[in-house]
């Protein structure tokens, strides 16, 4: 899907080239700064809720609780490491074009996808990598729609722009649907 939006932005006149910023610690960074906030922040109220707190939500609280000074200070500096590297890698590029999720909407009951490209899923965070590694950059992020799956389920991609660079990104994304129109599309069906 990226791909044919990338596509789609050329054929708009936009210059797209495939290139990456590294991403090298964006895993273990949100893993701890996520675990930590929400022990920090939801403890008390989860501890009360357990028993109606989805499992994996509330296993990641815990796993704040054991959490170091040592492993949340070094995520904090890993996290600046991220903010750097996205902001050199935006120097050169105007945005970042990115799959929000890496599989196709899956059954409401079901937690998280266990397998992705083939890969097992240890848990809920693993299938969400595309968005966590940019939270812990910093830097803003869009999600557009992009088009349907033929079973008639959203599609979507993420711009991430320059950080302080909101209102660029939004003129981005304003320009990106009025080429494409897909906010106004509904899913063909059957």
């Amino acid at each position: 899907m990226v791909r044919s939006v990338a596509l789609l932005c050329e054929g708009a006149g936009a210059i797209v080239e495939q290139a990456s910023p590294d991403f090298t610690g964006a895993d273990e960074c949100f893993r701890t700064l996520r675990a930590w906030q929400f022990e920090a922040t939801l403890g008390a109220f989860l501890d009360e809720h357990a028993s109606t707190i989805r499992p994996s939500l509330y296993a990641n609280m815990l796993q704040g609780r054991e959490l170091t000074g040592p492993q949340i200070g070094r995520a904090a500096v890993q996290r600046t490491v991220l903010f750097h590297r996205m902001r050199e890698f935006l120097e050169r590029y105007d945005a970042l074009l990115l799959p929000v999720s890496p599989v196709r909407a899956f059954d409401a009951g079901l937690q998280y996808p266990e397998v992705v490209a083939g890969v097992p899923q240890a848990d809920y965070l693993g299938w969400m990598r595309a968005v966590c590694h940019v939270t812990v950059t910093g830097h803003p992020a869009i999600s557009m729609p992009a088009g349907f799956t033929a079973g008639g389920t959203p599609i979507g991609v993420q711009f991430v722009g320059r950080h302080r660079g909101e209102r660029e990104l939004l003129g981005l994304a304003k320009g990106f649907e009025s080429v494409t129109g897909y906010a106004a599309m509904h899913p063909r069906v059957g």
